[in-house]
């Protein structure tokens, strides 16, 4: 049961106090996992007293994970039946025993006022890119190359060849080098070069990443030389890559690329629609809240690096020396301006339309994520945690409000198509008894060239 106590602008807080009875049956769900998961040597499984386990696991330890279970649960259900969406939120549980209410107060900030633009009449101009034969066969093209083999080869290195060089100097390595696809640099200094040659390939300065590198010289050896061998578009290759023809290779591959397309088009549609949706609202969004999205990117970065072995300390001097930390600052603070308005836009999207996600599409989204991460739906709540739990909740009541709106304006579309096609056909047909207007033919003059268009157009699908 949750109660609201106070609202002064976005600044909300609520009470939430859980039956006695869901606080014991938490409790009875910790201590069997407990009492299944934990070995105690001179115990059955499921034998040992609670005591015992308690003294296996640490004190305090039930009380945490039931405390935990209880706030996944009835934080975000709480948030949900007040309908708040909190930017940021301080949970303060009250004391926590078995058979007993458990109690927790919550204070947080809610989005700002946002007011949408008439986001009704948008025209999307966006479309999913057209598969002409020319994409096919360019495909098609690109399989052969991909499925292409190498034979050694007997003379100087030639355009497309496949070349096996061996760096000389302390880091040495043999790696293939491939010319078709070869930067020029690489490419012009091995043309005409033959097996055993020694060569040296000067690479112009460069940036790569945050890195720049100077203009300095590779010696390499050539040890060996393959031509490419393209397979013929025919059967036999269409087999090699598990098709029955070429022909069925080929319509495959066109209704792959079309689904691909059909998603890129997607895609485009709804970046297109966020970005009016976003230009068209109006809100007041205070720093507090661009200030703490910044933060949460600066620390999302400083995990990634960490998982590279780089400490923030140690980029941020780097970029400091490259004088590029005052621009990576920047950018960081504009793309989280981005972020933020492009969550308020979505929020008041959801608000307009009255979307909402029950319990059970939540509860089965949460168990195809679980399973999709090998996790269970518990496992996940705990790395989640409350907070994570109740964004990702809005996170879905987004993603729903932006498919029915694209929806809605898909039909509109369709509908205005036609009532167009419907008035034009309407404007254009002549009454039966009428007399054909001078200097036109009759509907009989044109049949014939109508039924040429007809053959023409049954060709090309034929071909």
């Amino acid at each position: 049961m949750a109660e609201l106590i106070s609202r002064d602008g976005n600044k909300v807080s609520f009470r939430v106090a859980v039956p006695a009875a869901e606080v014991s049956r938490a409790y009875e769900q910790v201590w069997a996992g407990l009492s299944r998961d934990v070995r105690v040597p001179g115990f059955r499984p499921g034998k040992a007293p609670r005591k015992v386990l308690e003294g296996r696991v640490g004190k305090g330890y039930v009380e945490n994970e039931v405390r935990d279970r209880l706030l996944q649960v009835h934080y975000p259900q709480a948030a949900r039946e007040l309908k708040l969406n909190l930017v940021d939120a301080q949970i303060d549980p009250e004391t926590l025993a078995s058979g007993q209410t458990f109690t927790f107060t919550v204070r947080g900030e809610t989005y700002p006022e946002v007011t949408l633009g008439d986001w009704r009449s948008a025209q999307l101009t966006a479309a999913a890119p057209d598969i002409t034969d020319e994409v096919l066969e360019r495909t098609l093209s690109d399989l052969q190359e991909r499925n292409a083999t190498f034979s050694a080869a007997e003379r100087p290195i030639e355009a497309g060849d496949q070349v096996t060089i061996e760096e000389l100097g302390e880091e040495g390595g043999s790696y293939p080098v491939y010319l078709d696809v070869a930067e020029a640099h690489v490419r012009d200094a091995l043309l005409g070069k033959n097996v055993g040659d020694e060569v040296e390939i000067t690479v112009p300065a460069h940036s790569h990443g945050d890195h720049e590198h100077p203009e300095h010289t590779v010696r390499v050896r050539v040890q060996g030389v393959q031509t490419k061998q393209l397979q013929a578009l025919d059967d036999e290759f269409a087999r090699s890559l598990n098709f029955d023809s070429l022909e069925k290779l080929r319509a495959d591959l066109k209704t792959e690329l079309e689904r691909r397309a059909t998603q890129e088009g997607d895609a485009a549609r709804r970046e297109e629609f966020v970005g009016q949706l976003v230009e068209g609202m109006q809100a007041e969004i205070p720093q507090a809240l661009l200030d703490r999205r910044k933060e949460a990117m600066l620390e999302e970065i400083r995990d990634d690096l960490g998982r590279q072995g780089v400490k923030w300390s140690e980029y941020e001097t780097f970029m400091q020396e490259q004088d590029k930390l005052g621009e990576f600052m920047a950018d960081l603070a504009k793309n989280a301006e981005s972020r933020v308005k492009r969550d308020l836009a979505l929020e008041q999207l959801a608000e307009d339309l009255n979307v909402q996600v029950s319990d059970a599409e939540f509860n089965a989204t949460m168990s195809g994520l679980a399973q999709a991460n090998n996790l269970t739906p518990q496992q996940l709540s705990t790395q989640l945690g409350p907070n994570g739990i109740n964004a990702y909740y809005v996170s879905l009541v987004r993603e729903k409000a932006l498919q029915q709106a694209l929806g809605q304006l898909s039909g509109a579309a369709q509908a205005q198509t036609q009532q167009a096609q419907a008035e034009g056909t309407e404007a254009t047909e002549t009454p039966a008894e009428a007399p054909a207007a001078e200097g036109q033919g009759s509907a009989a003059e044109g049949a014939p060239e109508q039924g040429e268009q007809q053959t023409e157009q049954t060709e090309q699908k034929s071909e």
